[in-house]
Order: C-alpha cells, then structure tokens, then sequence
C-alpha cells in the first residue's frame, strides 16, 4: 500500500483536535473571521460594491498580524495603484519591499501564471487576493459558463494555491443574466461547489468615495463549514456575516468588519418591506423577474431587487384568508345585476350559486318572517 494516497487517520486522532475549520482571516471586531484558511472562499457582487476594498483590508489585517500575503493582480489595477493603497490603509512599507512577505504580481499569461503559482505553493502565504475570477477564465484559455474549462483552471491554478495552506479570496462579479442574480455569481455551477470556504454576496450601502469611504453589507451565499453562519444568527437565506464600513481620517484609510446585531438582517437598497409583503402573497411563490413583472405590472428593476430581497428574507410566504361568503344582501344584487344584463323583467330569482341551507338571526327568511 503506498501511503501517500492516503490521509493519516491515526495521526488526526493523535493530535486529539478534530473540530471543523474556523475562518480566521477578514476579522470582525468581535474576532470571528470572514475567510478561511486552505480553502477557496469568494467575494461576489455589482462592480463598485467594494469587493477589492475587503478583499485588500483583510490581506492588510494579516500583514499587520505578521503573516505574508500575495496579490495577483488580473484584473489590471496596477501595481501602483494597489501599493499605494496599500500604505494608505495601514501596510508596513518595509513589510511591503520584502519579498518573503509580500509579493504582487500581474502575470500576462497562463504560463507565467502556472510559474506564480508553484512559487507560491513553495512559499506558503497566508492570504491569496485573486482579482478577478473573470478575468482568470480567458486567461487560462477557458470558458466561464463550461463546467469542464472551470474544473480544469480550479485544479490547474487554484486548489494548488488552497492545498499551500493559504485563505484564497477570489473576486467575481454577478451573473448578467438578472433572473440569475439573485442566486449567486457568474458562470457555471461548478464553481460554486469548488468554493471550500466562504461565498460571500457584497451590497453596498454607502457608495465608496475617495476621501470619504462608504459602506457594504456582506451577506452569507455559502458557508461550507457552517463557522461563520453559526457566529452570525440570522435564519434567512443569506443572513448578514458583518457590514464592512470605512472611512478616511487625514488621508489614511480606516475600516472595521462589524458583525451583525441580534436579529439584524441585510437590508437591499430601495426595496420597501410593503414590496416584500406583496411578493409573500402572491399565490403560487414569485419564480423570477419576468413572473413578477408579468403579474404585478412592475418595472425591471423594482420586480428584480424586490424578488431578490424576498428571496434574501428566506422566500416568506403568507396565506391569506379565504373570502367569506357573501351576504344575502349582495347576492339579491347580483341576481338583479343578471336581469339588468339579460334585459329581463322576470322577477323570480335567478338560479345561481347555492344558498346557505341555514336559518339563523342574519339569514334572508328570518328576516323576512320577522317583518311579516
């Protein structure tokens, strides 16, 4: 038997801790973090949401922490652009001149990418900041929307740098597709199964502005280890994992991660809860955009964030009351509405829905016999 195919049962046991993963990188300031360690974990959402923004105060949180961090910069932000930025959040400049703690990098190809990563599975650092997934596909020669070119990118560039022991976050953006939106972020399924971490839905609150700062929601589209959704309470579908909230104080840059309240939910932008309650009472459940629209005459974009938001609340469904039967009162108008309508001048009533059997206090015979 060649025990390298294997994993070493006995030495797990050995070491006596067999407690799920925990996130321990993107701290919140209750210390619970967003991200997890050897795992592929992935921060998705509208562009200018402030997916970067998290993704580079988290790598600066671990620098600080004394741990290395590597960018991988696909996305063409450019290298002065992310160094300064950097700095201007709280990064060590000699911290950043050190190779062996840092490392930023935009490779032009998959084969210098391929070079990046080997290095990097040599080098073990703590915290990969992959920006973007989007432009990752192309790069590898691949197709977003085919489970078979992700699956093959996944094991050729990312579980290598997950198996390094390193919390890689990706960045990506939603789907184009609005109806799609709502579930998650682009392309094929299979990317949401190779997500071993988190998969966390960005909505911002606040725009981010220079010199000012902004604010963001986080909200939980997939935990695969169950820490960071059992730190956070909530029942929704996606309940709320922190708001990310920074601003700028005489040019430098300051954040928190702050976790949710009890009972504290994510809040979508312009969506009212009267909006909410009307989805929840439409009977069958809402299906898409496109249902919504044609049901309730809505535009676009209401029917797309207010379906997005009822299925963030956990698709809440009420049933309403049944009408009560009508009183006898209105039935007399009916059948003299059927005569008006039929040009009759037939006094005898008119065949229609079944009287009530029942004699009682409000019943069209009692009161008739009352006033004979």
């Amino acid at each position: 038997m060649n025990d390298d195919n294997y994993a070493n049962v006995a030495q797990l046991l050995d070491m006596g801790d067999l407690a799920a993963p925990a996130p321990t990188v993107g701290l919140r300031s209750d210390l619970v973090g967003l991200f997890y360690e050897e795992q592929i974990n992935l921060l998705f959402g509208h562009p200018e949401s402030g997916k970067t923004l998290i993704a580079q105060c988290a790598l600066v949180d671990e620098l600080n922490r004394g741990r290395n961090a590597i960018v991988i910069d696909l996305d063409h932000n450019g290298a002065r652009a992310t160094i300064s930025r950097l700095i201007a959040m709280g990064a060590d400049e000699d911290i950043l001149r050190n190779p062996e703690r840092f490392r930023y990098c935009a490779p032009d190809d998959a084969e210098q990418l391929t070079a990046i990563v080997a290095d990097t599975g040599a080098w073990k650092p703590s915290i990969v900041l992959m920006d973007s997934l989007g432009e990752l596909m192309p790069l590898c020669g691949a197709s977003s929307n085919s489970p078979d070119d992700f699956s093959r990118v996944h094991t050729e560039m990312l579980k290598p740098l997950a198996k390094s022991g390193a919390a890689v976050i990706l960045i990506d953006h939603l789907a184009k597709n609005t109806d799609s939106q709502s579930f998650g972020s682009t392309g094929t399924a299979a990317k949401k199964r190779a997500i071993g971490g988190t998969s966390l839905r960005v909505t911002v609150a606040e725009a981010f502005k220079p010199g000012v700062g902004g604010k963001a929601q986080l909200a939980i589209n997939k935990d695969r280890h169950g820490g960071l959704r059992a730190a956070s309470g909530g029942d929704d579908r996606e309940p709320l994992a922190a708001t990310f909230k920074m601003w700028d104080e005489n040019g430098d840059i300051r954040w928190t991660f702050i976790p949710p309240a009890a009972g504290e939910r994510v809040k979508p932008v312009g969506v009212s809860d009267e909006d909410i309650k009307i989805l929840s009472e439409l009977s069958p459940p809402p299906s898409s955009q496109r249902n919504v629209k044609e049901r309730l005459g809505w535009g676009s974009t209401r029917s797309l964030d207010a379906l997005r938001a009822w299925r963030l609340a956990g698709e809440p469904t009420v049933v309403l009351p049944a009408p009560q039967t009508p009183m006898w009162g209105a039935e007399e108008h009916r059948e003299a509405a059927l005569r008006e309508r039929s040009g009759s001048n037939n006094t005898q009533p008119i065949d229609t829905a079944p009287r009530s059997p029942h004699r009682g206090s409000g019943s069209k015979e009692q009161w008739t016999e009352d006033i004979a």
